[in-house]
């Protein structure tokens, strides 16, 4: 291991009981398979501000801006390891606020609300899938903030507590 680190971030719209995500077309990292609303690689000048780069990648692939959604919080950090590098990813949640219009376009490929019921049957990233699983089971009964470290077979989550 040589320290190569992938910083990403990923941003879920929520609406009630639905969950807007993405099926990404035309990536060279993920592709033909379904993400969250927005997301993507940190700038230089991101790399201590996950908000500041999730709400970029709001407003670059979907035109939200901070003020079209309200709760905005940072509540799963995942780490991988893969392919020579530790893939560190960041997960928001939001909700889009009632006033705002739910039908919105991707220049990242297909947007399309879901029930959370249904998010569990979709083909996903390893840890994005594991990610929406524990939010849906779990996560968005809470406010806290969790970790979650992959392996070829799943990934474990802990609860992150400041101390």
């Amino acid at each position: 291991m040589d320290g190569k680190l992938r910083n990403m971030t990923s941003v879920y719209l929520l609406k009630g009981e639905k969950i807007l995500l993405l099926y990404r077309q035309g990536s060279r990292v993920v592709n033909n398979v379904w993400i969250g609303s927005a997301g993507g690689h940190f700038e230089n000048h991101e790399l201590n501000d996950a908000k500041a780069c999730a709400l970029r990648e709001l407003y670059e692939e979907l035109g939200i801006e901070d003020k079209h959604i309200e709760g905005l919080e940072l509540r799963y950090i995942t780490l991988r390891y893969l392919n020579g590098e530790i893939r560190q990813n960041y997960y928001f949640f939001a909700k889009l606020k009632e006033a705002m219009n739910d039908n919105l376009n991707s220049n990242e490929g297909v947007c399309r609300w879901f029930q959370l019921s249904e998010v569990d049957t979709l083909e996903m990233p390893f840890t994005a899938k594991y990610v929406i699983n524990h939010f849906v089971t779990m996560g968005r009964h809470t406010n806290k903030l969790y970790a979650g470290i992959a392996n070829a077979e799943k990934v474990d989550f802990l609860e992150m507590q400041e101390f």
